[in-house]
């Protein structure tokens, strides 16, 4: 079989080329790797645009990015132009003959997802990401993410606005990531993107003060790729009973990488903070995913899902 073949995968009623999906965040709005040689969008299944709000948002003081062992920090601020000026000026320019796109949506009230969410599903985009890790302003600024009753008020309100897939992204700074799981299953996601970025800083001896602008931000790359995959086996014990796929993120820089989060219950696995080093890691990562299905004579990555001997 070849490899088109072999990697060919579903998620959530959408047929992906690969299972690799480009993380939100890490790729812009789709366009700018495209002018690395090489590089190409039919290497990957998805690929989630940046954060997206109702209005237009200039983001957080520098710094924004700092490098930490292993991993890096980062604190953006949620930089966009607006959703109405994404749907109009942006997505025109993206060519969805390559890979499906998904819209990413985020806000600071249940209202303003509501009304993100309703902007997109009046285009071309495949899916909607839900960032539930945003602070909603009426709560005093608690993460949406971290708060199981929150987390379903934004998939429940979101689910009126669109048919198309709800991937709900879950953050690991909370007690129970299963129990916002499930949560989010009874208020109508699609599918879950496992896990968000974790909360941390970095610290300039010489002033003495925080790094970043933000003073913190969220922790993404190889150094949170342990803490990742028991989050994915955490929400695959409950999505799998309800046929709720997941995308596997944190941390993903090789082969091997993608296959531990496919057999911890991913279905689909994202590539992130890797590509900042490597842009060209995708094609890699395909084709060690295809070497091993051979090896072991499987036919398609979802013989692979959840085959984790637990």
């Amino acid at each position: 079989m070849s490899d088109a073949g072999l990697l060919r995968t579903e998620l959530c009623g959408l047929s992906l080329r690969t299972p690799l999906v480009l993380l939100s965040g890490c790729v812009g709005f789709g366009q700018e790797y495209t002018r690395v040689a090489g590089f190409s969008h039919r290497d990957v299944g998805l690929v989630v645009l940046k954060g997206t709000t109702l209005e237009p948002r200039l983001g957080n003081a520098p710094h924004r990015l700092a490098e930490t062992p292993a991993g890096m920090l980062n604190a953006i601020g949620l930089q966009n132009p607006g959703a109405r000026a994404v749907v109009r000026d942006i997505l025109p320019r993206l060519d969805f003959s390559g890979t499906l796109f998904a819209a990413n949506v985020s806000g600071a009230t249940v209202e303003e997802y509501a009304e993100v969410t309703r902007i997109f599903d009046d285009s071309p985009v495949a899916a909607i990401e839900l960032n539930i890790s945003c602070p909603n302003v009426k709560a005093g600024g608690v993460q949406f993410g971290n708060d199981p009753q929150m987390s379903a008020r934004v998939v429940e309100a979101c689910r009126r606005m669109t048919r198309k897939p709800l991937i709900t992204k879950l953050s690991p700074n909370q007690t129970d990531i299963a129990e916002n799981a499930r949560r989010c299953i009874e208020a109508g996601t699609d599918a879950f993107a496992a896990i968000n970025t974790l909360q941390g800083m970095a610290i300039d001896l010489g002033q003495r003060r925080p790094v970043l602008g933000n003073r913190q931000g969220g922790l993404s790359g190889p150094a949170i790729k342990p803490i990742a995959l028991l989050k994915v086996r955490q929400v695959y014990e409950v999505a799998a009973k309800h046929g709720v796929p997941i995308i596997g993120q944190g941390g993903v820089a090789c082969a091997d990488d993608a296959l531990e989060f496919l057999l911890a219950g991913a279905s689909a696995v994202g590539v992130g903070t890797a590509l900042f080093y490597d842009p060209l890691i995708c094609p890699t990562i395909n084709q060690g995913i295809a070497d091993y299905l051979r090896r072991h004579d499987h036919h398609n990555v979802s013989a692979l899902v959840g085959a984790l001997n637990w």
